[in-house]
């Protein structure tokens, strides 16, 4: 099973109160990582190794141990990017390219809204932080 979207974008969650994407300050979380990731190589990974490398990164796994690791990390069911705190908290939308490929966007901005209204991509929310009640 895979968590790689194409053509798709990942608005930030109906419930999130971002107004901008920020970047996340507490260093070596899941948010930081992920944002440092993103932001510094767009484009670079996918869905499915961006969650890997963050998990190697937090876990300190070594190069010459990530291949076993990633298939153990992946031999369990792993959460999409809807449910990134990127997403959730922090008021970005991730676009997904023909490739699967990620890049992020903070909503308000252009690229945001371009890539919202989109009618050749597919537009999924991201997750809620609450559950509706």
């Amino acid at each position: 099973m895979t968590t790689n979207y194409t053509e798709a974008f990942i608005t930030v969650s109906p419930d999130s109160t971002a107004t901008a994407g920020t970047t996340p300050t507490k260093a070596g979380s899941i948010a930081q990582i992920q944002h440092e990731l993103l932001t510094r190589q767009p484009y670079h990974y996918t869905s499915d190794d961006l969650l890997f490398e963050v998990h190697a990164i937090r876990q300190r796994i070594a190069a010459k141990d990530r291949k076993p690791a990633r298939e153990a990390f992946f031999a369990k069911p792993q959460a999409c990017l809807r449910a990134s705190p990127l997403v959730k908290q922090f008021g970005w939308g991730l676009h997904h390219d023909a490739d699967a490929k990620v890049a992020a966007y903070g909503v308000g901005s252009e690229a945001y809204r371009e890539f919202s209204a989109r009618a050749d991509l597919k537009i999924v929310a991201g997750m809620r932080s609450k559950r509706a009640s």
